[in-house]
């Protein structure tokens, strides 16, 4: 069965599984102890830090093992927030970040700190001017990813960076997603990562600070990786994350590559094969291995299910596979399309066949989903005399509310209007990126006297 949502977790790289095996016979003992056990505890400790440092690109002693790379967020997050505090306490984040630094924002303004997002263009990029210009003298900390994990855009760390330099602010550079295909561009002062997003095992994270980074650690603390992450260290995990680390690294060039020819093969057929489709993110400084695109009228929950009933593993940003009934954040702050939303990120390995047979089974699948939602196959020709239309989509949820829209636009005349009431979030989004795939205005949206929106949309053609 293909499994296609490394993004996510990659499996087990066959390197890991080997050294999470000797470690577990090697490396159970206490490495703070100075018997037999723990010195031998100690040694593979230390060798698997020098090996994730000399990925990272940073000193050995400025690198620590953390449970989680949400947990390596938050502890920079708090850590150089504390260690700043007589700055300032400005946080600024592009609005595209991942969830952890997001939460660890809210977190921060709810103790009385201020987050300033930077907004990012259609292809989810930050404008490294526009970050430079929301840094200011009270910033005490800035994060930006080094690549998007829903549509796999690159940011533009160096620019960042230097920017950061200048303006002498820390730059905490988030770089789960990229760390296994090379390292993150120089100047950043603060780094964490994730293992399960390389093919080590989970409960893995690390997290760098450079010397000379004001860093205060938040809670208690013990002797442990430097006091910025107490407790027993689970060492034979981190010793298959650092030895899976060097071999994702040492395979990253021929394989990304071949990968990159995949993922463009997915890029340029899908809309050739499908409708109604908008595929995200950059095309060109993106990550070699991710693919994100969006079906028009169709339910982002039923593909998925559908697709995995085909034999395909692939995750959504679709408003309808998330319990808060909103969609993703990122697409969201992109504009795009999110109802219908796939995201496949192919694991070392995938195969040709695997992705042809992809192609071949994904047309019949959105369609037997339009269908059964009752997707409209064309705008009628013949106008109404009307002028507008309102159409009462309150209650229905993605992509109901922009059928409907579709169903109807063809009886208004041109210049005519449709107002659409919905009280799902995701039409906010969904019913903007229609007008803009179908050619039509998006007049603008307004509170409904019924509650919930009422979206207006002007017939152009």
């Amino acid at each position: 069965m293909p499994y296609f949502d490394a993004a996510s977790a990659a499996p087990l790289h066959p390197v890991a599984r080997q050294a999470l095996l000797a470690a577990l016979d090697e490396g159970w003992a206490d490495p703070a102890r100075l018997y037999r056990e723990g010195r031998r505890a100690r040694l593979l400790l230390d060798a698997a830090r020098e090996a994730a440092a000399e990925a990272v690109r940073c000193r050995p002693d400025e690198l620590v093992f953390t449970p989680s790379g949400t947990r390596a967020v938050h502890t920079g997050i708090s850590g150089a927030l504390a260690g700043r505090r007589r700055v300032g306490n400005r946080l600024v984040v592009s609005a595209v970040e991942h969830s952890s630094v997001l939460h660890a924002g809210e977190t921060h303004a709810a103790a009385g700190g201020t987050v300033t997002e930077v907004l990012v263009d259609r292809s989810g990029a930050v404008d490294a001017a526009a970050f430079a210009a929301a840094l200011g003298a009270d910033t005490a900390l800035a994060c930006l990813q080094s690549a998007n994990h829903e549509v796999g855009t690159e940011q533009p760390v160096a620019e960042v960076a230097e920017a950061c330099r200048a303006a002498g602010v820390p730059l905490l550079v988030d770089a789960a997603q990229s760390l296994g295909w090379g390292p993150v561009p120089e100047g950043w002062s603060l780094l964490a990562a994730s293992a399960h997003k390389w093919g080590g095992p989970a409960g893995v994270g690390l997290l760098a600070v450079r010397k000379g980074v004001r860093f205060a650690p938040q809670g208690p603390s013990d002797e442990r990786e430097s006091g910025r992450a107490p407790g027993f260290e689970n060492l034979p995990a981190i010793v298959a994350a650092a030895a899976s680390l060097r071999a994702v690294r040492a395979e990253a060039a021929a394989e990304g590559a071949r990968l990159r020819a995949l993922v463009d093969r997915i890029r340029a057929r899908v809309p050739e094969l499908v409708p109604d489709v908008e595929v995200v993110g950059d095309p060109v400084r993106r990550l070699p291995h991710l693919v994100t695109f969006s079906c028009l009228y169709v339910d982002g929950e039923t593909l998925l299910h559908e697709l995995d009933r085909e034999g395909f593993s692939v995750s959504s940003g679709s408003s309808c596979t998330s319990s808060t009934l909103t969609p993703s954040h990122v697409l969201r702050a992109m504009g795009v399309l999110s109802e219908g939303n796939v995201r496949v990120s192919l694991p070392t390995g995938t195969s040709e066949e695997d992705v042809d047979r992809f192609l071949a089974v994904l047309p019949g699948v959105v369609t037997e989903v339009r269908e059964r939602l009752g997707a409209p196959e064309a705008v009628p020709s013949a106008p109404a005399p009307s002028g507008s239309l309102v159409v009462d989509s309150l209650g229905k949820r993605c992509p109901i509310p922009v059928i409907e829209l579709a169903k109807v636009i063809g009886e208004v005349p041109v210049g005519g209007t449709v107002t659409v009431l919905s009280d799902d979030a995701a039409a906010r989004l969904d019913i903007p990126a229609w007008c803009e795939m179908r050619g039509q205005e998006y007049v603008g949206e307004s509170p409904s006297p019924g509650g919930g929106v009422a979206y207006v949309v002007r017939r152009l053609s």
